[in-house]
């Protein structure tokens, strides 16, 4: 071998060094800290004569690289460990392109001539790098510019001895020499413990790269594709075939992935647990019944997004859904009503616990009332953007959904307070959480006394964004609502003291949360009754917005929240007086704390912001004008805990 490079002594390098032509210089990688092969420990200088002394005369060296790239592989498939192969790919892309198409079996394979060691020991060491090299525990994640099939190369060769290449995600890819099948196929050739694998926008990437990580990464379990509109029913239909531990897919946006790949999907993967497809125009009808009709025993997560399925496959799914247990249905145009009557009364979905509806205009207070008759033990149901659904509907489905725990409407405009406090009447027992959000429908109403019997089991009250709703709706809340732990009313910028304090003097089992940001009409009277009757339990409070709120709201919470770690008083008319105040207090124990657009906060605040800042993770000061920027240094300097956004 030294005669082979050429050595003319111990000068010509330093110890450890490696030597390859000086004409191909260009060749050397330049990866960067973050490359997966292993560089030596320092540089080592090259062999700056192009000629030796030899028997009286001058000869020619001769490089390793004049080889052709067969014996380079014969000779690279003996090299022993992980650490040298991956000193042997830094030394040029031509090494790291060989290195990266041997196969990990081949190493192995070769024990012979690899050291000075014996044969026991090197069997030995093959062994234990065998093992070390299928656990794949390891992550990487290449992302624009980083990710080019070079880097891949790398990553092949350099995770092989350090743990193996468990998960691997590329998001977009670089223009100029961004990842295509080659660096794909240098991951399956190094890689066989690949279990994830998620391509994001890589275009570049076809059915060649899928089909070689279908060749060798027998052990994959998810598949995540986004944006991959050269991948086809072919890749996917390899992944299905070569890959019987595959659990989870994700398709979006690949506009060539049809009814074919999932068909083979459902046919070759008895482990399915997991489906998701969002905008594949070629996915119809026939791909979802094949699928649903072969993974019917284990298939528990569903979602479909914007396909072209009718009717068809919702009826198939209340069949052949046995097992589904989450289900989500988005911006479905093709479905109608008689899609979600059949998939209610299919009697497939018994183990169906969360289902989400949002964007489907196919649904109707007929269909939804099937649904709830459909699913008993259905927990959690949200329902979004479906225009068609009235107060008849939800009551009827909350009547029905007797295992109900959670309801989230949102943008149903059909549905009023008759609606809203109906279906907390009729919820039974078990719900535990409702939210409505920017419903315009649900304006206050005069009731006079409805005989509705109380929701002793609600827990979470959350409506945000609907200006219709007021004090009417809030006095009926605190009669309905006694148990009350988490609220949320952002945005109610209707309701007031008077709509708003019987709420909080009937809630018996003591408020933990209360979410009032928007509320611009609300006064200290309200934040001094919530403290006074609540200070016991309180541990966030948000008042963002709330312009009436002074400094006499702040020292009522001073002196009363012993728990509270969370305050936010953003845009409030507090002074210094008021952050004096909760300084003052003796328990309390802040950990987050938001003054936020308070211009009535100076620097005169420096003392009692640090000694509340003992206790401060975060303290947000942003558009304090008066607050200068010395006094934040100060702040930053002495508070090295607490994150200081200003």
């Amino acid at each position: 071998m030294s005669k082979l490079l050429g050595f003319s002594g111990k000068d010509d390098f330093c110890p450890g060094g490696i030597y390859t032509n000086p004409k191909e210089a260009g060749l050397f990688l330049s990866l960067g800290h973050h490359a997966d092969v292993l560089f030596p420990p320092r540089k080592r200088s090259r062999i700056s004569a192009p000629f030796v002394f030899s028997g009286g005369r001058f000869e020619k060296e001769v490089s390793i690289d004049v080889l052709p790239d067969e014996c380079l592989f014969e000779i690279f498939k003996r090299i022993p460990g992980g650490e040298e192969r991956s000193a042997c790919a830094c030394v040029s892309r031509r090494w790291l392109n060989v290195l990266s198409n041997i196969n990990t079996d081949e190493f192995s394979s070769n024990p012979t001539n690899l050291s000075f060691k014996s044969q026991d020991e090197v069997s030995g060491n093959n062994s234990e790098d065998q093992e070390v090299e299928n656990c794949g525990y390891l992550s990487r994640s290449l992302e624009g510019k980083k990710a080019t099939d070079v880097r891949l190369a790398a990553i092949a060769v350099g995770t092989a001895s350090r743990g193996g290449l468990g998960k691997l995600m590329i998001r977009g890819s670089n223009s100029v020499c961004g990842v295509t099948n080659l660096g794909l196929k240098a991951i399956s050739h190094g890689c066989p413990s690949l279990r994830v694998l998620s391509l994001w926008n890589v275009s570049s990437v076809g059915d060649e790269g899928l089909c070689e990580i279908a060749k060798r990464c027998h052990l994959l379990e998810k598949l995540d594709l986004t944006q991959c509109p050269a991948i086809s029913d072919k890749g996917l239909i390899a992944i299905a075939k070569k890959c019987p531990n595959l659990t989870d897919v994700s398709l979006e946006f690949c506009s060539n992935i049809g009814n074919e790949g999932l068909q083979a999907i459902g046919q070759c993967c008895p482990n399915l647990r997991s489906i998701s497809i969002k905008n594949c125009r070629l996915v119809g009808d026939q791909g979802i019944a094949g699928l649903l009709s072969s993974t019917s025993y284990v298939l528990t997560k569903v979602k479909l997004q914007a396909l072209t399925i009718s009717d068809v496959s919702l009826a198939v799914i209340g069949h052949y859904g046995l097992a589904v247990t989450d289900l989500v249905l988005t911006s479905l145009r093709n479905v109608t009503q008689r899609g979600f009557w059949v998939m209610g009364n299919g009697q497939g979905l018994q183990k169906l616990k969360s289902f989400t509806v949002a964007s489907c205009q196919g649904v109707t207070d007929t269909g939804l009332e099937a649904l709830g008759k459909g699913c008993p033990n259905l927990k959690q149901f949200c329902l979004r953007k479906c225009l068609f659904v009235s107060d008849s509907g939800l009551v009827s489905f909350c009547k029905a959904a007797r295992s109900l725990e959670s309801l989230h409407l949102e943008e149903c405009h059909r549905i009023t307070q008759f609606g809203f406090f109906g279906a907390l009447s009729t919820g039974g027992s078990k719900l535990k959480s409702v939210a409505f959000a920017s419903c315009l429908g649900l304006k206050d109403v005069n009731f006079g006394s409805p005989a509705v019997s109380p929701c002793q089991s609600l827990r979470s009250l959350s409506i945000r964004r609907c200006p219709g709703f007021g004090n009417v709706g809030l006095a009926l809340l605190g009669k309905l609502c006694p148990q009350l732990e988490h609220v949320d009313f952002s945005g109610l910028e209707a309701i007031t003291d008077a709509g708003f304090l019987p709420l909080v003097e009937n809630c018996e089992a003591g408020l933990v949360k209360v979410n009032l940001s928007g509320c611009v009409n609300l006064t200290d009277k309200v934040v001094s009754s919530l403290a006074d009757l609540h200070g016991w339990t309180l541990k966030a409070v948000n008042l963002e917005g709330c312009r009436r709120v002074s400094d006499a709201g702040l020292a009522a919470i001073a002196g009363n929240c012993t728990l509270l770690s969370d305050l936010d008083v953003s845009k409030c008319a507090i002074t210094d007086f008021g952050i004096a105040s909760l300084a003052h207090a003796d328990q309390l124990n802040l950990q987050i704390l938001s003054v936020s657009g308070c211009p009535l906060v100076s620097d005169k605040s420096l003392p009692a912001l640090v000694k509340i800042g003992q206790t401060l993770l975060g303290l947000n000061l942003q558009h304090c004008n008066a607050i200068s920027s010395s006094t934040v240094d100060r702040l930053v300097e002495q508070l090295w805990r607490c994150d200081i956004l200003s």
